[in-house]
């Protein structure tokens, strides 16, 4: 009981790091720099209808936002495998990689009563990582469903385009896979070849080793974007052994982008101090809206 008791504490994030904030450290997005993820907003929001290689679904302006896009390969049922999509951004010269995130109510539910345990990653899939990096496996293993099949779509887009660059997004569980992604695909990717991550509405996918594996990786390439008082950025807890990796973007109710510097910035300017347990958030702001009012979902 008392073990059960302690990991429902740790669940609800009701643990702080510290009680001193740090609004020395953060800083304001420009106008400029939050249009600059609009069309990773498009990405991640367009995830959640069920793709096709025409982007012919019905997800109005999501799938016209970025009108350039060049869809490649697809896949997922929604179910049993998320959807994904792969394709080719001439307008910012990148290969995309989108996952569909999940219907938040139940996705909290299961953040709160589904298997947590930490585990190491398949070591076929990630090889050379150390024993101490551990994810929440029903994120590994969901990722594990679809990892061999977007990277062949990637290397396929890479050598078609002369690139070398890659962007994956998601939000909410597909933000998850995307962060799990963003470790994978470097490993079996070409020398050279950048990947960057933006998720949104992002929770919590591994231990402090995997945090600290994933900040000195993406040496600043990795944004996860919160919106005001989201509860899903704040589990699993900490109290789990759960930690998030740096690059934290915050978007108050004023409507600024704060960038939160380091792991869980405890300032109550950043998601841990703001939303300090799953009470005090709002399960409305998972969905957004994100920038120029963007909601996630069709």
């Amino acid at each position: 009981m008392l073990f059960h008791a302690l990991a429902l504490l740790a669940i609800l994030g009701l643990a702080r790091a510290a009680t001193v904030t740090k609004r020395q450290a953060i800083t304001t997005l420009s106008s400029a720099q939050i249009e600059s993820y609009k069309p990773y907003t498009f990405y991640a929001a367009a995830a959640y209808c069920q793709p096709s290689l025409t982007l012919s679904w019905s997800c109005g302006e999501k799938c016209t936002g970025n009108p350039t896009f060049q869809p490649y390969a697809s896949g997922g049922d929604g179910s049993a495998v998320q959807f994904w999509y792969a394709g080719w951004d001439p307008s910012l010269s990148s290969v995309i990689v989108a996952h569909q995130g999940t219907d938040p109510t139940k996705f909290l539910a299961d953040l709160i009563d589904g298997d947590l345990i930490l585990g190491s990653l398949d070591s076929t899939l990630f090889p050379g990582l150390s024993s101490s990096i551990q994810v929440h496996q029903g994120f590994a293993n969901e990722q594990a469903k679809t990892a061999q099949t977007i990277l062949a779509a990637v290397l396929t887009l890479l050598e078609q385009h002369s690139a070398s660059s890659v962007v994956v997004t998601g939000h909410s569980l597909g933000a998850a896979l995307a962060l799990l992604d963003s470790v994978y695909l470097p490993l079996h990717l070409p020398e050279g070849t950048s990947v960057s991550m933006i998720g949104y509405g992002m929770p919590r996918v591994g231990n402090s080793a995997f945090a600290d594996y994933v900040d000195v990786m993406d040496s600043g390439s990795l944004t996860h974007i919160n919106n005001k008082k989201d509860p899903i950025p704040i589990v699993p807890g900490r109290f789990l052994g759960y930690t998030h990796p740096a690059g934290e973007v915050h978007i108050q109710a004023s409507g600024a982008w704060d960038v939160c510097p380091g792991q869980d910035n405890p300032s109550d300017l950043c998601i841990v101090g703001d939303v300090p347990s799953i009470f005090r958030g709002k399960l409305s702001n998972h969905n957004g809206p994100y920038d120029d009012g963007i909601v996630m979902g069709c």
